[in-house]
């Protein structure tokens, strides 16, 4: 089935579909895996809702356009979430850069003693922590259970979602997210 999609969409570019739309399709027929809970969508715009970073400064993933972005949202009392953490870390450190970045969203009453004391004890570096501490933007993306991943393209709209913990330093992890970022 897979060579049949690939001619599909290989057969579309020939005749000028939309790179952005071609990458999402590349990146959807290869999901296997944990990369099966991963659903695509036409790009959403995101809320104008602001976050904090670790200093408490003010922050935005709007400072994040022009990359591919993992937003993870998550909380240091999410068993999953915490399962997951380190191969966003390893995800990150393989692929993080001009092109790539993956954000880490701590919802509700995270602190920031607990999230340092999480990321230390899990070994995770490299990986940028913003906090949402009224849940704000959670809510208004619909995220309504923790792990939820979405994906964001370089214009900072959704793009896909990922609802639940998944190994995302797997080879199909990798896979699809090489292919959405071509």
């Amino acid at each position: 089935m897979l060579p049949v999609r690939a001619a599909v969409l290989y057969t579309a570019l020939l005749f000028g579909a939309n790179p952005a739309a071609a990458d999402i399709a590349a990146a959807d027929a290869l999901r296997e895996g944990d990369m099966k809970k991963l659903n695509f969508s036409e790009a959403q715009p995101l809320p104008a809702i602001g976050l904090v970073g670790m200093d408490d400064a003010p922050r935005s993933l709007e400072e994040f356009r022009g990359k591919w972005v993992l937003v993870n949202f998550w909380a240091t009392w999410c068993p999953p979430c915490r399962k997951e953490m380190p191969s966003l870390g390893a995800l990150q450190t393989e692929f993080g850069g001009a092109t790539f970045e993956v954000v880490t969203v701590a919802t509700g009453r995270n602190a920031v003693p607990a999230i340092d004391k999480f990321f230390a004890e899990a070994g995770v570096t490299h990986l940028t922590a913003l906090r949402d501490p009224k849940a704000e933007l959670a809510r208004e993306m619909g995220v309504a259970g923790l792990p939820v991943t979405v994906v964001l393209n370089p214009e900072g709209a959704e793009v896909g979602r990922l609802i639940g913990d998944a190994d995302w330093h797997s080879a199909e992890a990798r896979a699809v997210l090489t292919a959405l970022m071509q």
